[in-house]
């Protein structure tokens, strides 16, 4: 049996007919940008998430850019970001002007551990950007009461967990504003970059509008200097088509998880995902950990399974971030994850039977 780590073609194969519909109807419109595609994709996607408001933008970078633009964040301020994770959350800090200031993760979800927040906590600080790491949401209840008694914005990076819960309550409504991811891995993805930013606030949300969009409100009248950051109408057209079966896919998700776990518990050292009670995760990931991760790794492909590292560099050992001065040891728990995680296939076109061949080989692996 061959197990491939992500295969995207079989989205398109489930929707094929609605999503040419679609097309066609954009192609025929003559509207390409800002037009009533988006208007319809932002009602909806803002509904599903519980938020007051949803601007489509190119990427998820420039959603998380541009709403710490549209606070006023400027050079001299910090933000606290996650030490792990993809760079993304850095560098949206990083391009708007401030610097990103990492803070470890909770060892047991890999998210941002809010008990540490204290410890990078300096005058500078004016928001939190925790990220909801494979799907599972940050601990989200402690990060905002730890904000409010500090005066600080939060800010979700929530390109990983369209769908997911907190307390009952959606990723992109738990703080001040989100940014969304639509790459086409996503839980709901795009067949282009694309992103959005939710918020309930309204003033930002116009804010964000004009910064999307050259900072202008009327062409040719640029009231501040923004980006050309816009989701396309043929985009947003093909969110819609997949909003709609985002609750059913995530399911499948959730319960490919189920599957993986009560056939992993106990298995070698391999380091389950740990879900607290408050979080619903949708699985973006299967994340497992493993000091032995080069060779199962290897035993796996021989094998027909793939798999992949998320995320091989901690960002503070980066290239990009050279200048900073980071070296190893500084976030050491970012670091040992970095070393340890391996992701393996989960989607909603991954058969159990697949799942159950990807599960055999591991414990044929730590039972050698």
């Amino acid at each position: 049996m061959k197990v491939p780590v992500l295969e995207l073609r079989p989205a398109y194969d489930e929707l094929a007919p609605e999503l040419d519909a679609a097309y066609r109807r954009v192609m025929a419109s003559g509207r390409y940008l800002l037009g009533p595609e988006l208007e319809a994709f932002e009602a909806a996607y803002a509904r599903s998430c519980g938020a007051a408001h949803c601007v489509g933008v190119a990427n998820g970078l420039e959603a998380l850019q541009l709403v710490l633009m549209a606070l006023g964040v400027r050079p001299g301020d910090e933000v606290i970001v996650p030490s792990n994770g993809y760079i993304a959350t850095w560098l949206a800090v990083t391009h708007a002007g401030a610097t990103p200031v990492a803070c470890e993760p909770d060892e047991a979800t890999h998210n941002l551990d809010p008990r540490r927040l204290g410890s990078v906590l300096t005058p500078r600080t004016v928001a939190i950007l925790p990220i909801h790491l494979y799907g599972q949401t940050a601990d989200m209840a402690a990060i905002v009461d730890f904000a409010a008694r500090h005066g600080l914005f939060v800010l979700e990076d929530a390109a990983q967990s369209h769908g997911a819960l907190c307390h009952g309550r959606a990723a992109g409504s738990l703080g001040h504003a989100a940014g969304v991811s639509f790459y086409p891995s996503k839980n709901l993805g795009a067949f282009a970059d694309a992103g959005a930013v939710t918020t309930s606030d309204a003033g930002l949300a116009d804010r964000i509008r004009v910064l999307r969009n050259y900072g202008s409100k009327e062409r040719y009248d640029h009231q501040v200097q923004g980006l050309n950051s816009r989701l396309s109408e043929l985009q947003a057209a093909f969110l819609r088509v997949r909003l709609a079966r985002l609750p059913g896919w995530n399911e499948r998700r959730v319960r490919l998880a189920a599957r993986y776990i009560q056939a992993l518990e106990g298995v070698g050292d391999l380091v389950l995902p740990r879900v607290p009670d408050w979080a619903e995760p949708v699985w973006h990931l299967f994340v497992v950990r493993t000091r032995k991760r080069e060779a199962l790794r290897s035993y796996l492909a021989d094998r027909g399974v793939g798999t992949q590292v998320h995320y091989p560099v901690p960002p503070h050992l980066s290239g990009a971030y050279q200048a900073c001065g980071g070296k190893r040891g500084d976030f050491p728990i970012a670091e040992r994850l970095s070393d340890e995680v391996l992701t393996l296939p989960i989607g909603p076109h991954v058969e159990p039977a697949a799942v159950d061949f990807v599960c055999a080989q591991i414990r044929s692996f730590f039972a050698a």
